[in-house]
């Protein structure tokens, strides 16, 4: 047995790593012995991509506040299947455990052990989970530090609690590897790796000893378990995965390749030597009459995408907007960047996860951004144009079956009129009608043009999502005076929605600066953006909605033919000959019938064999 000493928060804490399996037999009397108390589980693992060819578990560990015991399972380790066998019946025996992110290491056992997901997950609390329901702002948020489990420990454990995993960088080096490489090459019995592994089971166990009182006081006990239980839906969505048409994605890969290439040579004709070189950029589009005006916090003109779309007259699903002509730098660095920008998030990125059996196992957030937006990486395929079918054509269903989807319609404005209680907003809803057009007509009266209905979509959006007048004129392409009359006469004919907000503000000015959800969450505000209520109250809200229907599908036994949660839609998969009564029923699982005196009403597209037959690819 070999054991490493170290100090946490001035105690004494003991690592153990065994070396013979009668090791082994003392570390399941110490399972037996904690067997009444909440014990920290984590794992290290070769890379984050559990599910790609070659992935292994090296080391699985568990701990209480005061001592750990890390599991070796490398071969080079010499326990062989003892070691296995007796980390299974650990994760199996152990009545009540504890993970930070416990998604990532429930299925990389699940995974690489054959521990059962559903009922190891019954028995986990995620201090994560706790951490964002306690605080959801993010590391870049004012007085947010994240959810990572080194920042946290820092600031409500020990502030001394060492950040290993620095070191451990340094010991990749040595080495000849990457941050991302060297976990699959280290020596497993190397001290600074071991002493990583043990530590972060003792400081979850201590995390959770604070966090947990701190849950129950405020009541977070029922979101909690909420939080937990969609968890779950999502991670037996990853687990199933996306079958991959691998030869399309290839193609693909190489055609992106080449259209970045044709672009990058339309922008060096004007001097552009990269596209990614904002100063040459700026220079030239000034150089051909451009006027910029935003600037990066260093001072440096901006041209961003949000910069650059208005400019080459393009809105945010590349359609053309009609304002004017569109400039070819701005549109050719565009799209250089984009192809580019394919090749690697997408299609580069889907052929290196996939799996043995051609399967894509993108990562599912479920609690993710301030207002618990639920997050798709590796790859982002929540970042995807909504319009466009390029990338999704490449995801398709198992032969004999076909892709669908059920989206929420204009699900945002509808939160936004029941939280509200604007009546026009709200009678509109009812009586069937196009919200934009609704309100172009409220505006503009009845001779309104598509002009007028995409602005009055705009001003609504912008409620939504917190843009301002700016932003809407360069989406929009209109003018900024006219912009701002269509704010102003939106807020006349939405005066609901306009007191709604100026409430929400007015509690954050004079008392706590944050919003209280309908489900009880709390969402912190930046003292100078109090102006974000309104936002943070209606996407926050638009994500429980899904969240809470995720649990509805899963109690009717329809997780199985789930595959996506992206924004306010579910994508789905199924034989062709049950397709539209699986459908059906997610659509009625989905639906609302009354929020808050609105209906949330659901819509159904079943498609060819692959996701993107739905947005015009070929099936």
């Amino acid at each position: 047995m070999r054991e490493q000493l170290y100090r946490i928060a001035g105690d004494p804490v003991t690592i153990r790593i065994p070396e013979t399996s009668e090791d082994l037999r003392a570390f399941l009397d110490w399972c037996r012995t904690n067997h009444k108390r909440p014990v920290a589980f984590d794992t290290e693992t070769t890379g984050l991509d559990i599910f790609t060819p070659g992935f292994r578990v090296r080391l699985v560990q568990f701990g209480t506040g005061r001592d750990a015991w890390v599991i070796p399972l490398d071969a080079a380790a010499g326990l062989g299947r003892a070691a296995h066998s007796a980390v299974r019946e650990a994760l199996e025996s152990l009545p009540y455990l504890l993970a930070h992110n416990a998604k990532f290491d429930a299925l990389a056992v699940s995974v690489y052990l054959g521990v059962d997901l559903v009922d190891l997950w019954g028995r986990i609390t995620d201090t994560r989970i706790l951490a964002h329901l306690l605080d959801p702002r993010g590391p870049q948020d004012p007085g947010g530090i994240g959810h990572g489990l080194k920042p946290l420990s820092a600031r409500h454990v020990d502030p001394d609690a060492p950040d290993t995993q620095t070191g451990l960088y340094g010991e990749f080096r040595k080495i000849g590897h990457t941050k991302h490489t060297g976990w699959a090459a280290i020596a497993w019995d190397n001290e600074l790796y071991t002493l990583y592994a043990g530590l972060d089971v003792i400081l979850t166990a201590r995390l959770f000893a604070i966090l947990g009182p701190l849950a129950h006081d405020g009541g977070y006990e029922r979101l909690s378990e909420f939080e937990h239980a969609v968890a779950l839906v999502c991670a037996r969505m990853e687990a199933r995965g996306f079958l991959l048409d691998v030869e399309y994605t290839e193609t693909l890969a190489a055609r992106l390749l080449a259209e970045a290439d044709e672009w990058t040579a339309a922008a060096r004709r004007y001097g552009i030597t990269s596209v990614n070189a904002p100063a040459q950029i700026s220079a030239a589009l000034e150089g051909m009459g451009e006027i910029l005006t935003e600037t990066t916090d260093s001072g440096a003109l901006k041209v961003d995408k949000e910069v650059l779309l208005p400019l080459a007259d393009l809105d945010r699903k590349w359609q053309r907007i009609g304002a004017r002509d569109a400039n070819p730098l701005a549109d050719a660095v565009l799209r250089a960047k984009r192809a580019a920008k394919w090749k690697t998030s997408y299609a580069d990125s889907m052929l290196a996860l996939r799996d043995s059996g051609g399967r894509i196992h993108p990562d599912i957030t479920s609690l993710a951004a301030r207002t618990a937006r639920m997050s798709i990486s590796r790859p982002p395929l929540q970042q995807l144009p909504s319009g466009d079918w390029v990338i999704r054509r490449a995801m398709q269903a198992e032969p004999g079956c076909v892709v669908g989807t059920v989206d929420y319609q204009a699900v945002e404005m509808r939160i936004l009129a029941a939280l509200s209680g604007d009546v026009q907003m709200t009678a509109a809803i009812h009586a069937g009608r196009d919200l934009h057009g609704f309100t172009a007509e409220l505006i503009y009266g009845p001779e309104f043009t598509e002009y007028h209905r995409k602005i009055c979509k705009g001003v609504g959006f912008g409620k939504v999502y917190g843009g301002g007048a700016d932003t809407l004129s360069r989406q929009t392409g209109a003018p900024l005076d006219q912009v701002k009359a269509a704010i102003r006469a939106y807020d006349r004919v939405y005066a609901g929605v306009r007191r709604y907000s100026k409430r929400l503000q007015n509690r954050a000015e004079w008392g706590a600066k944050e919003v209280i959800t309908p489900s009880g969450r709390r969402l912190p505000l930046d003292r100078r953006r109090l102006y974000a209520a309104t936002n943070y109250m209606v996407q926050s809200t638009a994500r429980d909605v899904l969240a809470e229907a995720l649990l509805r599908l899963d109690e009717r036994g329809l997780t199985d033919y789930l595959r996506l949660p992206v924004h306010d839609e579910v994508v789905f998969c199924a034989p062709r000959a049950d397709a539209d009564e699986i459908g059906r029923e997610i659509q009625t699982a989905m639906a609302v019938d009354d929020f808050f005196g609105v209906p949330l009403t659901t819509d159904l597209e079943i498609g060819g064999r692959t996701w993107g037959s739905l947005y015009g690819a070929a099936a």
